[in-house]
């Protein structure tokens, strides 16, 4: 059985947030099943090279680089600002980092990928109208990247087994959320459904 939308075209764009050392067992904030994804989206990244953007999670040089609750939040994790954190870190993963390029690479400071100002302008340069989500996490950065995708008007299509946190609990209320609220804007399905169905 094929997406429930339709094939995937040539305006479709793979999506990939924040896979990154940070976020590996090499980092401060691991998210401990990534290893179980990065196969789904290295093959989903190898075989649409030139249609995928990785997102970077950037955080600041200091907490009190940012406004409001963001300098709260990094006063708790000082050691993940840039003053302290190895720059290495920042950087994708080794399975994937070989894909870009052909891929994009975007920089952010906020949780959704379009915090990032790079992201909207390459995807409206590219003719892009539909998404190919995969990344971490499940229930912060991708559900922010997914929201926002939808109220640009996006055809945003979840890759459940391309997509993880670092708690079972809140990856499954929301995959079981997309699934039962957002179902007229999104689609929620495997990486091999999603392959078999992007010509």
């Amino acid at each position: 059985m094929g997406l429930k939308f339709g094939p995937l075209g040539r305006s479709t764009m793979h999506l990939c947030v924040d896979m990154q050392r940070l976020f590996s067992a090499e980092g401060p904030w691991c998210v401990d099943w990534m290893p179980r994804v990065v196969p789904v989206v290295a093959a989903i990244a190898e075989r649409h090279a030139a249609s995928t953007v990785f997102t970077r999670f950037v955080p600041p040089r200091r907490a009190e680089d940012l406004p409001g609750r963001w300098r709260h939040y990094y006063g708790r994790w000082d050691d993940v600002t840039l003053e302290r954190l190895e720059p290495r870190l920042v950087g994708l993963i080794p399975d994937i980092a070989p894909f870009a390029p052909p891929a994009a690479v975007v920089d952010k400071h906020g949780y959704s990928a379009f915090s990032s100002p790079q992201l909207l302008p390459l995807l409206r340069e590219r003719g892009a109208d539909s998404l190919v989500v995969t990344g971490s996490e499940t229930d912060v950065c991708v559900l922010s990247t997914v929201l926002a995708a939808i109220d640009f008007g996006y055809r945003v299509t979840l890759v459940s087994d391309g997509i993880c946190s670092s708690s079972d609990v809140s990856h499954d209320r929301i995959v079981d959320f997309a699934n039962e609220r957002l179902g007229q804007q999104l689609e929620v399905a495997d990486a091999e459904t999603v392959l078999a169905s992007w010509n």
